[in-house]
């Protein structure tokens, strides 16, 4: 099964959180492929020196998947379906939430609240 990554994930992943680091073992233990995509590298990245071997490292651990045009569209009509009725959703959260969307994949974040919204599965740690 693949698993989209949050940026709150991997975050915790890369600062040691026991929880997020169980949880990416039992994954690949299982089989399952983390997955990442090029919003959640630039959020981790923003905050990462770039000698940072951990965060390289964390990169082969996970795919790459970049969902295509189909998710940007999604993510499009969500934030507008989601203004309408007075909710912001950022344009990076709408983008990793369709991207999990696309790949029919759960969301695992920490930041539950910010998909609450959303037709797609969310999982925590």
């Amino acid at each position: 099964m693949r698993y989209l990554l949050d940026a709150t994930f991997a975050i915790d992943f890369l600062r040691g959180l026991p929880e997020a680091q169980a949880r990416l073992e039992d994954m690949l233990e299982a089989g399952d492929v983390p997955c990442i995509n090029e919003v959640v590298a630039c959020e981790v990245a923003t905050g990462v020196p770039e000698t940072d071997r951990g965060f390289i490292a964390f990169l082969r651990l996970v795919e790459f998947v970049q969902p295509g045009p189909n998710a940007a569209v999604t993510a499009g009509r969500w934030r507008g379906e989601l203004r309408r009725r007075g909710i912001t959703l950022s344009v990076p959260d709408a983008l990793i939430a369709a991207a999990a969307d696309t790949l029919e994949a759960p969301l695992l974040t920490r930041n539950v609240k910010d998909f609450d919204q959303l037709p797609i599965k969310v999982e925590t740690y």
